[in-house]
């Protein structure tokens, strides 16, 4: 199951170095439905290995906000506390899961 990323933990992860991936979503936005069984099922593939959580951007601005987050769904994909990758918009699985391989 995918972690509830927020305004209070997210920095902790980040720093924290381990491969993670953040889904930037809200209730209200279709696209984000196609994205959201993608994400359970990596997380799911991937726990022990990546982060892979998601933000509600309507609960919690300051961390979309310090990623500059316009459009969702955004999955942003950090190794080593560093941003690496980004997708925007709804992709298909694989799309997704090779930006997870290249984290690994």
């Amino acid at each position: 199951m995918a972690l509830e990323i927020t305004d209070s933990n997210y920095e902790a992860l980040i720093a924290d170095g381990k491969p993670l991936v953040i889904d930037f979503w809200a209730p209200w936005c279709g696209p984000c439905k196609m994205v959201a069984p993608i994400i359970e099922e990596l997380a799911g593939e991937y726990d022990g290995r990546v982060v892979i959580g998601k933000c509600n951007v309507d609960e919690n601005s300051d961390v979309s906000g310090a990623f500059g987050i316009r459009n969702i769904p955004t999955v942003l994909f950090f190794k080593d506390g560093k941003q690496v990758d980004k997708q925007v918009g709804s992709a298909q699985k694989s799309v997704f899961e090779t930006k997870v391989q290249a984290l690994l």
